[in-house]
Protein backbone atom coordinates (compact mmCIF):
# COMPACT_ATOMS: atom_id res chain seq x y z
CA UNK A 1 0.00 0.00 0.00
CA UNK A 2 2.66 2.41 0.78
CA UNK A 3 4.84 1.95 -2.53
CA UNK A 4 1.62 1.92 -4.21
CA UNK A 5 1.39 5.50 -2.81
CA UNK A 6 5.05 6.13 -4.85
CA UNK A 7 4.07 4.68 -8.07
CA UNK A 8 5.03 1.65 -7.71
CA UNK A 9 3.31 -1.71 -8.77
CA UNK A 10 3.81 -4.00 -6.61
CA UNK A 11 3.23 -8.48 -6.91
CA UNK A 12 3.24 -9.51 -3.40
CA UNK A 13 4.44 -13.68 -3.42
CA UNK A 14 2.98 -15.90 -0.74
CA UNK A 15 3.99 -19.54 -0.10
CA UNK A 16 0.61 -20.13 1.80
CA UNK A 17 -2.11 -21.55 -0.68
CA UNK A 18 -5.28 -19.70 0.80
CA UNK A 19 -5.02 -16.62 2.92
CA UNK A 20 -6.33 -18.10 6.16
CA UNK A 21 -7.24 -17.14 9.39
CA UNK A 22 -3.64 -16.79 11.48
CA UNK A 23 -1.54 -16.06 14.96
CA UNK A 24 -3.15 -14.46 18.10
CA UNK A 25 -3.35 -11.09 18.96
CA UNK A 26 -1.35 -7.83 18.14
CA UNK A 27 -0.98 -4.39 20.35
CA UNK A 28 -0.41 -1.59 18.17
CA UNK A 29 1.12 1.00 19.61
CA UNK A 30 1.02 4.82 18.60
CA UNK A 31 4.18 4.14 16.09
CA UNK A 32 1.97 1.67 14.14
CA UNK A 33 -1.34 3.39 13.97
CA UNK A 34 0.67 6.37 12.90
CA UNK A 35 1.97 4.31 10.68
CA UNK A 36 -1.18 3.24 9.31
CA UNK A 37 -2.25 6.44 9.14
CA UNK A 38 0.11 7.03 6.77
CA UNK A 39 -0.66 4.59 3.98
CA UNK A 40 -4.65 5.60 4.69
CA UNK A 41 -5.58 2.49 7.01
CA UNK A 42 -5.60 4.23 10.48
CA UNK A 43 -9.14 4.41 10.42
CA UNK A 44 -10.59 0.85 9.73
CA UNK A 45 -7.76 -0.40 12.17
CA UNK A 46 -9.65 1.74 14.73
CA UNK A 47 -12.77 0.32 14.05
CA UNK A 48 -11.44 -2.95 14.22
CA UNK A 49 -8.96 -2.72 17.17
CA UNK A 50 -10.14 -1.94 21.15
CA UNK A 51 -8.59 1.31 22.49
CA UNK A 52 -6.34 -0.37 25.20
CA UNK A 53 -7.51 1.34 29.18
CA UNK A 54 -4.48 0.57 31.94
CA UNK A 55 -1.35 -1.59 31.20
CA UNK A 56 -0.05 -3.10 34.30
CA UNK A 57 2.89 -5.13 35.96
CA UNK A 58 1.65 -7.37 38.47
CA UNK A 59 2.96 -10.48 40.36
CA UNK A 60 1.72 -14.14 40.72
CA UNK A 61 -0.27 -12.86 43.72
CA UNK A 62 -1.85 -10.38 42.11
CA UNK A 63 -0.01 -7.42 43.60
CA UNK A 64 0.72 -4.78 41.31
CA UNK A 65 4.24 -3.82 40.39
CA UNK A 66 3.23 -0.71 37.99
CA UNK A 67 0.71 0.54 36.69
CA UNK A 68 -0.15 3.13 33.46
CA UNK A 69 -3.02 4.80 32.03
CA UNK A 70 -3.46 4.15 28.48
CA UNK A 71 -4.92 7.39 27.92
CA UNK A 72 -2.07 9.12 29.17
CA UNK A 73 0.57 6.66 26.32
CA UNK A 74 -2.60 7.93 24.15
CA UNK A 75 -2.29 11.90 24.87
CA UNK A 76 1.66 12.19 25.11
CA UNK A 77 2.10 9.81 21.78
CA UNK A 78 -0.84 11.96 19.96
CA UNK A 79 -2.33 8.27 18.75
CA UNK A 80 -4.61 5.17 20.88
CA UNK A 81 -2.60 2.06 21.94
CA UNK A 82 -4.90 -0.57 20.30
CA UNK A 83 -5.94 -4.77 20.66
CA UNK A 84 -6.17 -6.27 17.29
CA UNK A 85 -6.91 -9.97 16.64
CA UNK A 86 -3.99 -10.40 13.87
CA UNK A 87 -6.36 -12.22 11.78
CA UNK A 88 -8.52 -8.99 11.40
CA UNK A 89 -5.43 -6.92 10.49
CA UNK A 90 -4.34 -9.02 8.15
CA UNK A 91 -7.98 -8.85 6.55
CA UNK A 92 -7.71 -5.44 6.54
CA UNK A 93 -4.60 -5.06 4.41
CA UNK A 94 -5.45 -8.11 2.30
CA UNK A 95 -8.77 -6.23 1.26
CA UNK A 96 -7.09 -2.99 0.65
CA UNK A 97 -3.73 -4.64 -1.63
CA UNK A 98 -6.19 -6.41 -3.50
CA UNK A 99 -6.45 -10.09 -5.21
CA UNK A 100 -4.78 -8.46 -8.42
CA UNK A 101 -1.65 -8.09 -6.00
CA UNK A 102 -1.42 -11.09 -4.62
CA UNK A 103 0.70 -14.52 -6.04
CA UNK A 104 -1.04 -17.60 -3.80
CA UNK A 105 0.84 -20.74 -3.59
CA UNK A 106 4.14 -18.59 -4.92
CA UNK A 107 6.96 -20.02 -2.89
CA UNK A 108 10.53 -18.01 -3.91
CA UNK A 109 13.12 -20.37 -3.95
CA UNK A 110 16.06 -18.34 -5.81
CA UNK A 111 15.49 -14.63 -4.36
CA UNK A 112 18.72 -14.10 -6.76
CA UNK A 113 16.68 -14.36 -9.53
CA UNK A 114 13.88 -13.23 -8.63
CA UNK A 115 15.70 -9.65 -7.76
CA UNK A 116 17.25 -10.01 -10.70
CA UNK A 117 13.95 -9.34 -13.13
CA UNK A 118 12.34 -6.71 -10.79
CA UNK A 119 13.55 -3.09 -9.90
CA UNK A 120 13.27 -4.21 -6.31
CA UNK A 121 13.30 -6.76 -3.96
CA UNK A 122 11.66 -6.71 -0.44
CA UNK A 123 12.35 -9.34 1.75
CA UNK A 124 9.49 -9.68 4.15
CA UNK A 125 9.52 -13.08 4.41
CA UNK A 126 9.84 -13.53 8.51
CA UNK A 127 12.15 -14.81 11.03
CA UNK A 128 13.47 -17.58 8.48
CA UNK A 129 13.86 -15.91 5.73
CA UNK A 130 15.37 -16.72 2.65
CA UNK A 131 15.62 -13.61 1.26
CA UNK A 132 17.86 -12.93 3.97
CA UNK A 133 19.85 -16.61 4.42
CA UNK A 134 20.67 -15.87 0.44
CA UNK A 135 22.36 -12.13 0.87
CA UNK A 136 22.96 -12.47 4.67
CA UNK A 137 24.31 -15.79 5.32
CA UNK A 138 26.08 -15.11 8.64
CA UNK A 139 22.61 -13.89 9.91
CA UNK A 140 20.61 -17.06 12.01
CA UNK A 141 18.28 -16.76 14.27
CA UNK A 142 19.35 -18.05 18.13
CA UNK A 143 17.04 -19.75 20.72
CA UNK A 144 16.50 -17.25 22.69
CA UNK A 145 16.40 -19.31 26.11
CA UNK A 146 12.30 -19.67 26.57
CA UNK A 147 9.79 -20.78 25.14
CA UNK A 148 5.74 -18.77 24.32
CA UNK A 149 2.50 -19.86 24.02
CA UNK A 150 -0.71 -17.61 21.94
CA UNK A 151 -3.82 -18.06 22.27
CA UNK A 152 -6.90 -15.88 21.54
CA UNK A 153 -9.95 -16.52 24.04
CA UNK A 154 -13.68 -15.75 24.64
CA UNK A 155 -14.51 -16.05 28.50
CA UNK A 156 -17.33 -14.42 30.53
CA UNK A 157 -14.87 -12.54 32.61
CA UNK A 158 -14.23 -8.96 33.13
CA UNK A 159 -11.00 -8.06 31.44
CA UNK A 160 -10.80 -4.36 31.77
CA UNK A 161 -6.52 -3.58 30.64
CA UNK A 162 -3.50 -5.18 29.47
CA UNK A 163 -1.47 -6.73 31.86
CA UNK A 164 1.88 -8.84 32.15
CA UNK A 165 2.68 -10.82 35.46
CA UNK A 166 6.03 -11.29 36.22
CA UNK A 167 7.25 -14.57 37.94
CA UNK A 168 10.84 -15.75 38.00
CA UNK A 169 11.01 -17.77 34.89
CA UNK A 170 8.00 -17.66 33.85
CA UNK A 171 5.14 -14.84 32.36
CA UNK A 172 1.45 -14.65 31.43
CA UNK A 173 -0.17 -11.54 29.58
CA UNK A 174 -3.69 -10.62 28.90
CA UNK A 175 -4.77 -7.94 26.19
CA UNK A 176 -8.52 -7.20 25.87
CA UNK A 177 -9.51 -6.90 22.07
CA UNK A 178 -12.86 -6.11 20.46
CA UNK A 179 -15.81 -8.53 20.59
CA UNK A 180 -15.15 -10.07 24.15
CA UNK A 181 -12.02 -11.69 23.11
CA UNK A 182 -9.11 -11.96 25.22
CA UNK A 183 -5.59 -12.80 23.80
CA UNK A 184 -3.28 -14.44 26.21
CA UNK A 185 0.12 -15.38 26.10
CA UNK A 186 2.95 -16.89 28.06
CA UNK A 187 6.86 -17.50 28.42
CA UNK A 188 9.01 -19.76 30.51
CA UNK A 189 12.60 -20.39 30.64
CA UNK A 190 13.32 -24.09 29.19
CA UNK A 191 15.05 -25.72 26.21
CA UNK A 192 14.72 -25.60 22.96
CA UNK A 193 12.56 -27.74 21.12
CA UNK A 194 11.03 -28.79 24.35
CA UNK A 195 7.08 -29.75 23.69
CA UNK A 196 4.42 -30.95 26.02
CA UNK A 197 2.59 -32.39 23.13
CA UNK A 198 -0.53 -31.96 21.57
CA UNK A 199 -2.87 -28.78 21.89
CA UNK A 200 -4.74 -30.61 24.86
CA UNK A 201 -1.42 -31.65 26.54
CA UNK A 202 0.10 -27.80 25.98
CA UNK A 203 -3.24 -26.34 27.55
CA UNK A 204 -2.73 -28.77 30.36
CA UNK A 205 0.69 -27.75 30.83
CA UNK A 206 -0.56 -23.86 30.58
CA UNK A 207 -2.54 -25.07 33.56
CA UNK A 208 0.02 -26.95 35.34
CA UNK A 209 2.30 -23.12 35.12
CA UNK A 210 -0.33 -21.04 35.40
CA UNK A 211 -3.62 -22.74 37.40
CA UNK A 212 -2.61 -20.70 40.62
CA UNK A 213 -2.25 -17.37 39.55
CA UNK A 214 -3.69 -14.58 39.68
CA UNK A 215 -7.57 -14.06 38.90
CA UNK A 216 -9.11 -13.44 35.54
CA UNK A 217 -5.91 -16.20 35.01
CA UNK A 218 -7.27 -19.03 35.70
CA UNK A 219 -10.81 -18.28 34.34
CA UNK A 220 -9.06 -17.32 31.19
CA UNK A 221 -7.27 -20.93 31.20
CA UNK A 222 -10.49 -22.71 31.90
CA UNK A 223 -12.24 -21.10 28.86
CA UNK A 224 -9.62 -22.14 26.57
CA UNK A 225 -10.03 -24.82 23.66
CA UNK A 226 -7.00 -27.15 22.89
CA UNK A 227 -6.56 -26.02 19.34
CA UNK A 228 -6.31 -22.30 20.45
CA UNK A 229 -3.20 -22.78 21.63
CA UNK A 230 0.08 -21.77 19.20
CA UNK A 231 3.49 -22.76 20.97
CA UNK A 232 6.71 -21.93 19.59
CA UNK A 233 10.52 -21.27 21.20
CA UNK A 234 11.44 -17.70 20.70
CA UNK A 235 14.23 -16.83 18.89
CA UNK A 236 15.55 -13.99 17.25
CA UNK A 237 18.43 -12.13 15.82
CA UNK A 238 21.18 -11.90 17.83
CA UNK A 239 22.68 -8.96 15.97
CA UNK A 240 20.63 -6.56 13.51
CA UNK A 241 22.73 -7.12 10.04
CA UNK A 242 24.91 -3.86 9.50
CA UNK A 243 23.14 -3.17 6.20
CA UNK A 244 19.20 -4.18 5.53
CA UNK A 245 20.17 -3.98 2.03
CA UNK A 246 22.16 -5.41 -0.82
CA UNK A 247 21.93 -3.90 -4.63
CA UNK A 248 18.08 -3.79 -5.23
CA UNK A 249 17.05 -5.80 -2.44
CA UNK A 250 15.61 -4.67 1.24
CA UNK A 251 15.15 -6.82 3.97
CA UNK A 252 11.87 -5.72 5.90
CA UNK A 253 10.05 -6.43 9.85
CA UNK A 254 11.21 -9.41 11.55
CA UNK A 255 13.47 -10.28 8.00
CA UNK A 256 15.59 -7.46 8.96
CA UNK A 257 15.17 -7.41 12.60
CA UNK A 258 13.61 -10.35 14.37
CA UNK A 259 14.09 -9.41 18.42
CA UNK A 260 12.50 -11.27 21.22
CA UNK A 261 8.79 -9.89 21.62
CA UNK A 262 9.34 -8.15 25.09
CA UNK A 263 8.21 -4.73 23.99
CA UNK A 264 5.16 -5.23 21.29
CA UNK A 265 6.99 -3.81 18.81
CA UNK A 266 7.57 -6.75 16.32
CA UNK A 267 4.71 -6.30 14.24
CA UNK A 268 5.51 -2.19 14.66
CA UNK A 269 8.54 -2.24 13.65
CA UNK A 270 7.40 -3.80 10.55
CA UNK A 271 4.42 -1.15 9.77
CA UNK A 272 7.14 1.22 9.86
CA UNK A 273 9.63 0.05 7.77
CA UNK A 274 7.12 -0.22 4.89
CA UNK A 275 5.99 3.24 5.13
CA UNK A 276 9.83 4.52 5.31
CA UNK A 277 11.07 2.47 2.93
CA UNK A 278 8.03 4.13 0.64
CA UNK A 279 9.11 7.50 1.55
CA UNK A 280 12.93 6.48 0.40
CA UNK A 281 11.54 5.35 -2.93
CA UNK A 282 9.58 8.39 -3.69
CA UNK A 283 11.49 10.88 -4.95
CA UNK A 284 12.51 8.61 -7.75
CA UNK A 285 15.91 8.49 -6.56
CA UNK A 286 18.46 5.39 -7.65
CA UNK A 287 16.79 2.07 -6.18
CA UNK A 288 20.48 1.15 -4.24
CA UNK A 289 20.76 4.96 -3.07
CA UNK A 290 17.09 4.64 -1.47
CA UNK A 291 17.77 1.72 0.08
CA UNK A 292 21.14 3.20 1.45
CA UNK A 293 19.11 5.90 2.47
CA UNK A 294 16.41 3.02 4.04
CA UNK A 295 19.05 1.13 5.92
CA UNK A 296 20.26 3.89 7.33
CA UNK A 297 17.03 5.38 8.73
CA UNK A 298 15.71 1.84 10.18
CA UNK A 299 19.38 0.22 11.39
CA UNK A 300 19.75 2.00 14.31
CA UNK A 301 16.20 2.03 15.61
CA UNK A 302 16.09 -1.72 15.12
CA UNK A 303 19.13 -2.37 17.06
CA UNK A 304 18.41 -0.19 20.29
CA UNK A 305 14.46 -1.58 20.87
CA UNK A 306 16.27 -5.24 19.99
CA UNK A 307 18.57 -4.59 23.14
CA UNK A 308 16.00 -3.13 25.15
CA UNK A 309 13.61 -5.96 24.05
CA UNK A 310 16.77 -8.14 24.79
CA UNK A 311 17.14 -6.73 28.40
CA UNK A 312 13.61 -7.29 29.34
CA UNK A 313 14.11 -11.09 28.68
CA UNK A 314 17.42 -11.18 30.62
CA UNK A 315 15.43 -9.42 33.81
CA UNK A 316 12.22 -11.90 33.15
CA UNK A 317 13.10 -15.16 31.89
CA UNK A 318 16.53 -15.94 34.01
CA UNK A 319 16.48 -14.46 37.62
CA UNK A 320 16.81 -16.21 40.87
CA UNK A 321 14.47 -15.59 43.32
CA UNK A 322 16.83 -12.36 44.80
CA UNK A 323 17.10 -10.90 41.21
CA UNK A 324 13.39 -11.35 41.10
CA UNK A 325 13.03 -9.73 44.30
CA UNK A 326 15.32 -7.02 43.37
CA UNK A 327 13.52 -6.42 39.93
CA UNK A 328 10.36 -5.95 41.12
CA UNK A 329 11.26 -3.38 43.90
CA UNK A 330 12.83 -1.17 41.20
CA UNK A 331 9.71 -1.30 39.05
CA UNK A 332 7.40 -0.33 42.55
CA UNK A 333 9.99 1.91 43.22
CA UNK A 334 10.16 3.90 39.49
CA UNK A 335 7.56 6.68 39.55
CA UNK A 336 5.15 6.91 36.76
CA UNK A 337 6.13 9.96 35.25
CA UNK A 338 9.29 7.87 34.20
CA UNK A 339 7.49 5.30 33.17
CA UNK A 340 5.45 7.69 31.00
CA UNK A 341 8.29 8.71 29.65
CA UNK A 342 9.73 5.36 29.38
CA UNK A 343 7.44 4.36 26.32
CA UNK A 344 9.24 7.35 24.35
CA UNK A 345 11.95 5.70 23.06
CA UNK A 346 9.58 2.50 21.36
CA UNK A 347 6.44 4.71 20.53
CA UNK A 348 7.34 8.30 20.19
CA UNK A 349 8.06 7.77 16.65
CA UNK A 350 6.31 9.72 13.81
CA UNK A 351 6.23 8.31 10.31
CA UNK A 352 7.91 10.59 7.50
CA UNK A 353 5.19 11.94 5.04
CA UNK A 354 3.98 9.49 1.83
CA UNK A 355 2.46 11.40 -1.51
CA UNK A 356 -1.55 11.46 -1.58
CA UNK A 357 -2.75 7.87 -3.07
CA UNK A 358 -2.77 8.05 -7.10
Amino acid sequence: MALRRTRWAVTVHERAPSLDPLGAGLVLWPNAVHALDAIGLGGAVRESALVLGESALRRPDGRFLSRTDGARISARHGAPLLGIRRSDLHALLTDAVGAEALRLGSEVHDPAALAADHDLLVGADGLRSRVRAAGWPGAQAAYAGYTAWRAVVRADVPVTGMSETWGRDERFGIVPMPGGWVYVFATATVGPGLRAGDGAAELAELRRRFGRWHAPIPALLDALEPDAVLRHDVDALPRVPARLHHGTTALLGDAAHAMQPNLGQGACLAIEDAVVLAHTLADGAPVERALEHYSALRRPRAVALSRASAGIGRVTQGVGPVGAAMRDAAVRLTPPRLVLRGSDRAAGWSPPALPSPV
